[in-house]
């Protein structure tokens, strides 16, 4: 899960940090990307919850396709955008997704990690979310200097989200969630007799007392 996380949310930090220079290169002025910017934040918000609403009924991991399938279909558009217009078009698509495919991922990522150990799990999550968006840029430069132009840059972005995908097909999440739960009944019985054994240790011991009422 966390090999998948890497990949297509690299693919997603890349085309967040390289939309303005995207958008500069052919032509969008500053003030249309920060209104578009705006855009993404506005649309962010009640589709993240539409997402967690319609991830209820197919499932996380399927609206977790379905947002790269989206992102897929940015990237493919961004390559045929020339007007400002489309940039407006485009920035409402990454609103629609972008909260809600976050969102999906630490959700499918919670459903198959022990509870007792989700500090230690959330923290490589941390980490990994971190290290994204690092060889997207890179490919992104490369792309460039081959190609001489951002729009084929663009397209290669896809190929994050295509391995990504293709990793995420091989979690089995029913059977991530039942290692948990036995991981986690397994801490809980530990926790248990330790409670135990230390209440036979310990020297004070509470004693029940019985008394006996005369009338």
């Amino acid at each position: 899960m966390l090999v998948a996380f890497l990949l297509y949310n690299d693919g997603i930090q890349t085309i967040i940090r390289m939309a303005a220079i995207y958008g500069a290169e052919i032509g969008i002025d500053q003030n249309s990307q920060i209104e578009a910017f705006v855009v993404v934040q506005f649309v962010g918000i009640p589709f993240s919850f539409l997402f967690g609403a319609l991830a209820g009924r197919i499932g996380a991991k399927m609206g977790i396709f379905l947002a790269l399938a989206v992102y897929t279909a940015i990237s493919i558009l961004a390559y045929f955008m020339t007007a400002a217009w489309q940039f407006f078009v485009l920035a409402f698509l990454v609103g629609t997704v972008q909260g809600g495919s976050q969102a999906l991922s630490r959700s499918l990522f919670a459903r198959m990690i022990p509870r007792h150990k989700s500090s230690e799990y959330f923290g490589f999550f941390s980490v990994f979310e971190k290290f994204a968006g690092i060889a997207g840029p890179a490919l992104f430069a490369i792309s460039v200097s081959l190609f001489g132009s951002s729009r084929a840059a663009v397209l290669s972005v896809i190929l994050f989200f295509i391995c990504g995908g293709l990793v995420l097909t091989r979690v089995n999440v029913a059977e991530g969630e039942a290692h948990a739960r036995e991981a986690s009944i397994r801490e809980g019985r530990h926790c248990g007799r330790q409670r135990l054994s230390r209440f036979r240790r310990s020297p004070h011991r509470s004693v029940p007392i019985i008394t006996t009422w005369s009338w």
